[in-house]
């Protein structure tokens, strides 16, 4: 997932986001609720924010859903521009483009 940070918010691009689909995978509707739930912003059509103070909650849940097999990791990774330093809480579950 395209990722971006400004302001010590973490931005995913909104075409990288899981989408939810009535009636679709169990595993990724549920990653899909479960990252909807930790944003401080996730609204249709826009890039969702995540505050610093869930980015433990996130690489953990992202990791999670990893070793999970279910998903791909260009689904669970967050990929970064080559000159933004990749912040500490998110390096194990990180890389750049």
């Amino acid at each position: 997932m395209r990722v971006y940070l400004k302001d010590d918010i973490l931005f995913i691009n909104q075409e990288d986001l899981p989408p939810y689909k009535k009636g679709g995978s169990m595993v990724r509707n549920s990653y899909f609720w479960a990252l909807k739930s930790i944003s401080c912003y996730a609204r249709k059509g826009c890039d969702w924010e995540f505050d610093q103070a869930v980015w433990v909650a996130l690489c953990r849940m992202l990791l999670s859903f990893a070793q999970s097999g279910y998903l791909g990791d260009s689904e669970v990774m967050l990929e970064f521009d080559q000159d933004t330093p990749i912040p500490p809480s998110l390096r194990s579950i990180s890389t750049w483009l």
